[in-house]
C-alpha cells in the first residue's frame, strides 16, 4: 500500500474520532481488528489491554466520548511504510495534563487490522 493511502486513513481516523462519529471509525476497520492500548489496560484490567471485533472497540469508544466529550487528539506526525503507518499525537482533555502518544496502525486490504496505542 502507499504511503499516500496509509497517511489518507490515517487522517480520515483523526477526523472521525474528534467529530465522534463512531460508526465512521469503525468502517475503517476489519471486522475482525484487535486494538491494544495502556488506557485500556487500566480501565478493564481484565482484558489485559487487547480488544478485538467491532463490537468491543464499539463499547470502549462509545464509553471513552461518553467520559470524556472535550476528547481530542492533535496530530503531531505521521510515518507511513509498507503496511503500517505510525502516528504521533497528543491527547487532550479539559482539566487533563496533555498525554503524548505513539499509535500504530497495521493496514490490509484499506481496513485496519491492528492497533497499538504506546503513551510517553
Amino acid at each position: 500500500m502507499t504511503s499516500e493511502k496509509l497517511n489518507s486513513i490515517a487522517y480520515k481516523w483523526f477526523d472521525c474520532f474528534n467529530n465522534k462519529e463512531l460508526e465512521k471509525i469503525l468502517s475503517l476497520y476489519d471486522d475482525e481488528a484487535v486494538h491494544f492500548s495502556p488506557k485500556l489496560k487500566v480501565r478493564q484490567p481484565e482484558t489485559q489491554g487487547l480488544i478485538s471485533g467491532k463490537e468491543a472497540l464499539r463499547s470502549w469508544w462509545q464509553v471513552a466520548f461518553e467520559r470524556l466529550p472535550s476528547l481530542h487528539y492533535k496530530v503531531t506526525s505521521l510515518t507511513a511504510n509498507g503496511d503500517r503507518v505510525f502516528m504521533e499525537y497528543i491527547r487532550k482533555v479539559e482539566n487533563e495534563t496533555d498525554l503524548l502518544v505513539a499509535e500504530v496502525l497495521e493496514v490490509k486490504n484499506e481496513k485496519i487490522i491492528a492497533s497499538r496505542v504506546y503513551h510517553g
